[in-house]
């Protein structure tokens, strides 16, 4: 596979059974294959993804004294400003040459996981008024997007249709606005995003629609994912790679630094990490697991297994 699949989310929307099975097939065989697709007819629409790069890049360009007074200390990086060069790939020593910003769940007021530890609270900038109230609509919007695309997962691997939906409801996910900026010096061995597999259930992406973003096929060739300007990039996690005992793949992935010509440009990329509550259990399903591919991990829950991952990026300590 030399490209990444493009799927239309409005075919499963579409109330017609016979497109809404094509798009399970679609998808489906996708991530068997590759991990990835590139996805049209989300939720997402002009505007508010205009309104979203517009504050994401205002809050970039603070002073740094600023953006540091929304760093806080001791939750792992999980809500607010994560400084340059904090976050490493797992197995990488040289961190990645980005700084970002998290927004997290918006739990009702009555939930039950106010006051949880992997919930905090989300931090509000304020010094852009619209900076927060449009991270949270970009966020329901695709949190919307993401729920649908796990229910045609769902009905891939003969569950419920909504077997998914309890688990991703008040899930702990994260949007997650971040800035490459401009490279003024050799890296010494560091890129903007060192090959990974992301950890959650799906990854929904935003601003795949230049050279940067390459994903590994199953022959190891690096492959360029460039998204068309109205489609998402949606990768599988590691959580869900390892629940449906790697029948779905999770894709190692990478950015690239630009051509030594274009260092002295910014990238911005916006991905939805969409995780599912943390006593969620991991274990393989069993209906992924026969003789040809036997059972390939241990059980875990959703909230341990994000734990060792964090601290194998260096985000929190032991």
């Amino acid at each position: 596979m030399q490209k990444i699949p493009s799927v239309d989310l409005t075919d499963f929307l579409s109330g017609n059974e016979e497109r809404k099975q094509k798009f399970v097939k679609e998808i489906g065989k996708a991530y068997e294959e590759i991990g990835f697709v590139a996805l049209k007819g989300h939720f997402l629409d002009d505007k508010l993804t205009e309104d979203l790069y517009t504050e994401v890049k205002n809050f970039f360009n603070l002073p740094e004294e600023i953006k540091k007074q929304y760093e806080i200390p001791g939750i792992g990086g999980q809500r607010g400003y994560v400084s340059f060069g904090k976050e490493k790939a797992k197995d990488h020593t040289e961190a990645d040459l980005k700084e970002f910003w998290h927004f997290g769940q918006y739990l009702a007021d009555d939930s039950k996981y106010i006051g949880h530890p992997h919930y905090h609270n989300n931090i509000e900038v304020e010094e852009l008024p619209d900076f927060n109230a449009t991270g949270k609509q970009a966020y329901k919007m695709l949190e919307k997007t993401g729920i649908y695309v796990l229910r045609a997962l769902a009905i891939y691997l003969e569950l419920d249709e909504y077997y998914f939906d309890n688990y991703v409801s008040e899930g702990n996910s994260i949007l997650r606005p971040i800035h490459y900026p401009p490279i003024t010096k050799q890296p010494k061995g560091a890129v903007r995003a060192a090959a990974h597999g992301d950890i959650n259930l799906i990854t929904l992406l935003m601003g795949a629609q230049g050279r940067g973003l390459q994903v590994q096929n199953h022959n190891g060739e690096w492959i360029d994912a460039i998204a068309e300007n109205d489609e998402l990039v949606i990768n599988v996690g590691d959580m869900l790679s390892r629940h449906t005992n790697n029948k779905l793949k999770s894709t190692i992935h990478r950015v690239v630094n630009p051509p030594r010509e274009l260092w002295g440009t910014s990238r911005f990329s916006i991905p939805f990490f969409m995780h599912p509550i943390a006593e969620m259990k991991l274990d393989c399903l069993d209906n992924c697991i026969n003789d040809k591919q036997p059972k390939l991990y241990d059980d875990i829950t959703a909230g341990d297994f994000l734990y060792e991952r964090l601290v194998e990026l260096g985000l929190i300590q032991k």
